[in-house]
């Protein structure tokens, strides 16, 4: 049985043997690396790097409901990139320039 359902994977069309399989796995290794940066001061979190991981996350979600077959690996894995990148766009945000409105109050 176990047999069957390794073929059954093996062969299926977003299965090992396609572009469909291997590119999604790659991008898990930049979500966990942006999951890594959240330890990182925002000072060192990069506009740019963060807003494509946020575009390729929103644009590749949507993109991979209406692929067929359907590629759930490929979807979750770009909702997960859109999080982090949005996450960390935020934290840049809050820092650049909220924390110098309120650095600018308290010297008052």
């Amino acid at each position: 049985m176990a047999t069957s359902k390794l073929q059954a994977l093996w062969n299926h069309p977003a299965g090992p043997k396609t572009i469909h399989f291997w590119a999604p796995t790659f991008k898990w290794g930049i979500s966990i690396a942006n999951f890594a940066d959240f330890s990182k001061p925002p000072e060192k979190v990069s506009y740019p790097q963060q807003i494509a991981v946020t575009a390729t996350g929103i644009i590749w979600s949507r993109y991979s409901t209406v692929i067929t077959p359907k590629n759930w690996n490929l979807f979750s894995v770009n909702i997960v990139m859109a999080g982090t990148g949005i996450y960390q766009l935020s934290r840049k945000i809050k820092n650049d320039y909220f924390n110098e409105e309120q650095a600018a109050v308290a010297k008052e």
